[in-house]
């Protein structure tokens, strides 16, 4: 039989020194990455219009944007929803001194409006205007 001793097991050490290096320095470039200024928001109080009507409406074109981005012109349905679709349908509607009405739902995207907007652009309309609705008052 054998009657050695056996030798005390040792525990292993965690070595903290290199573990606290470790996070000082991730500590160090989180602190020279991070952005310390806080993002603003800009608060709107988008106007109402509160102008009379408006009686000189000798030619204009009502473009209608509904709440799924789709297009009406002149009460009659615009084929497709791209810029190219709508300003080809603009095109024969544009003349001289002709007003565009664009009367954009208040659930309509603003990219929808933009691209009402671009469309106009392409086909040399120059003189646009918004759709408003005025204030109820009854309430106030």
């Amino acid at each position: 039989m054998n009657f050695r001793q056996r030798k005390p097991s040792t525990e292993p050490e965690i070595n903290l020194i290199p573990f606290i290096d470790v996070l000082l320095v991730v500590m160090i470039f989180l602190m020279l990455t991070t952005s310390w200024s806080r993002l603003t928001e800009i608060n709107l109080n988008l106007p109402l219009a509160d102008s009379q009507k408006q009686k000189n409406r000798l030619q204009q074109i009502v473009l209608t944007v509904n709440a799924k981005g789709q297009y009406t012109l002149n009460k009659s349905a615009v084929d497709g929803t791209s810029v190219s679709e709508l300003a080809s349908a603009l095109a024969p509607l544009a003349a001289k001194e002709v007003t565009l009405v664009i009367s954009a739902d208040a659930q309509a995207t603003h990219q929808s409006v933009i691209n009402a907007m671009e469309a106009a652009r392409r086909t040399g309309l120059s003189q646009i205007t918004f759709a408003t609705q005025t204030p109820d008052r009854s309430g106030s």
